[in-house]
């Protein structure tokens, strides 16, 4: 069976739930709308999983146009809004560095805050946003944590599931890792380690480096809840990036935007080495 993909995702704003798509447009910065928004507190740094799992439960969703977002959450009126790409902009922090935003106003920080229970705004990437990202290959993105696309494969989760069972723990869906795109017909796990050019629907992509892991994996994505240590105490076991860091999955720079599509066959145009070391597992 031909490699392809299996699963679409993209996330409008960052750190909540995702869409599923059939078929998505592929931007220099990833697919259309991926994380193209951010919630952030009142001294503008950017509310992440890591600290407010609750975004989690926020579903947003958000029209091909991208002129309206809309966004529910459990025992919450949804609040749907026009989307606001000239208002003034406002100093965001992601990371440390320093972005702009464009707020969307007082409406949807107050949803926000009520769902968060701590106050929060929501703000846009700012069409002037030129942000280039690290890795072997340089690209940009919104306001992903760095690079545009993520990438894991069924082989590389099915690996993992293996390995949860050997501890008696219970096997995890890929919205755990909140990948934008999982790829299934490699049948060795981690090929996307050292699948280093791809092609697939009309777009191109380039790797870019590993996807180190936080503690955002631990976080159940349908309650919103921390779900214990897995699955960062089985990976620290056995997939430790060769810079540091426990590494799961693959991020990537776009070469060539397009159009990517489930079912979409993936032929990858060139190799490289992996920056992974060598399983072990104790």
């Amino acid at each position: 069976m031909a490699a392809h993909v299996t699963e679409l995702t993209y996330y409008p704003v960052k750190g909540c739930a995702g869409v599923a798509a059939h078929e998505a447009s592929m931007t220099p910065a990833g697919l259309a709308h991926d994380r193209s928004f951010m919630v952030v507190g009142d001294d503008g740094v950017f509310r992440t999983q890591r600290r407010d799992p609750r975004l989690a439960v926020i579903r947003p969703t958000i029209g091909e146009d991208g002129t309206r977002l809309t966004l529910r959450a459990p025992d919450t009126e949804p609040l749907s809004l026009p989307v606001d790409t000239l208002g003034p902009r406002r100093p965001v922090d992601l990371f440390g560095a320093p972005f702009q935003g464009i707020d969307q106003g007082d409406t949807v920080a107050e949803w926000l805050s009520d769902v968060l229970r701590t106050a929060s705004r929501l703000v846009r990437v700012p069409p002037e946003h030129d942000r280039v990202t690290d890795g072997r290959t340089p690209g940009t993105s919104g306001y992903a944590d760095s690079c545009a696309v993520h990438v894991l494969s069924r082989s590389t989760l099915d690996h993992l599931d293996r390995k949860l069972a050997e501890n008696d723990a219970p096997p995890l869906p890929p919205d755990r890792f909140r990948p934008n795109l999982v790829i299934d017909g490699w049948p060795d796990p981690h090929t996307e380690d050292r699948a280093h050019r791809l092609t697939l629907g009309t777009t191109e992509l380039a790797y870019a480096k590993p996807a180190i892991r936080c503690a955002v994996v631990l976080v159940d994505q349908a309650s919103g809840h921390r779900a214990g240590p897995e699955p960062l105490r089985t990976l620290a076991r056995y997939r430790r990036a060769v810079a540091g860091g426990v590494a799961f999955g693959t991020k990537y720079a776009v070469l060539g935007p397009g159009r990517v599509a489930v079912g979409d066959e993936v032929t990858v145009t060139g190799w490289g080495e992996s920056e992974v070391g060598a399983e072990t597992y104790a």
